[in-house]
């Protein structure tokens, strides 16, 4: 009995920090908790101890999605002394893929035109470009304006991957995107998604790929705030 207890006081412990996002932050009252871990803890038993590490209480959301170190993991994942654990809710809709591609993601309003002209070259027959704007309603509710935050780098980095399968499976040849950052107002352009290809069925395509996959995997979020409130949009707590 002894021998088991002497055991279980010496089992050497680790420091992982754990990052909270959008939706989540507000709910945990904090931006980040630092755990003391016992040695091979994995990422279910670190959530399990951040919900009693941070200001608030706060319960799993329905979607969440784990991140170790920028790179998504499950629940089991075994974590190790300093890992960066970001605890990801449901995302809402300058990194380089290749050199001839271009990522932004800024505070600074987008121009379109800037992003199409990047695409355009003599061998592109075809160019496809898609503006996200705010609109000013959703769900019965009056929009005022809208709010995005994201994870750099690893939004980046997604993005630039994203852009990589959209080239496995489609012939196209340059691709810009753009995404704002900050208060997005009604009417203004938070999205462009600029694609040349040779012919207009690729570059069709592969757009609309793109934009719904960036709703899927790249940790950016948006918040709407709306007539008498206000609420990140795919992320409800469980």
């Amino acid at each position: 009995m002894y021998v088991g207890l002497l055991r279980l006081y010496s089992t050497p412990e680790m420091k992982v920090r754990v990052l909270f996002f959008a939706g989540m932050r507000d709910r945990a009252g904090t931006g980040r908790a630092e755990l003391d871990l016992p040695a091979g803890a994995n990422v279910e038993a670190a959530i399990a101890m951040a919900q009693s590490a941070t200001p608030k209480r706060w319960s799993v959301t329905s979607r969440l999605m784990t991140a170790v170190n920028e790179e998504y993991v499950a629940l089991d994942h075994e974590l190790s002394e300093g890992d960066e654990l970001a605890l990801i809710p449901p995302v809402s809709g300058g990194a380089v893929a290749e050199s001839r591609d271009y990522v932004e993601i800024t505070e600074h309003a987008l121009d379109p035109a800037a992003f199409t002209e990047r695409v355009k070259t003599n061998h592109n027959g075809a160019v496809v470009t898609f503006e996200g704007v705010t609109r000013d309603h959703n769900e019965g509710r009056v929009v005022r304006h809208l709010e995005y935050e994201a994870y750099r780098p690893m939004a980046d980095r997604k993005i630039a991957e994203l852009i990589a399968e959209m080239r496995a499976k489609w012939q196209i040849d340059a691709v810009a995107i753009g995404h704002r950052l900050g208060r997005v107002d009604i009417g203004q352009i938070s999205l462009v998604v600029a694609v040349g290809a040779a012919h207009r069925r690729p570059a069709f395509e592969a757009a609309l790929y793109f934009v719904d996959r960036l709703k899927e995997v790249v940790p950016i979020w948006k918040k709407e705030h709306f007539e008498g409130g206000e609420a990140w949009i795919a992320d409800t707590a469980r």
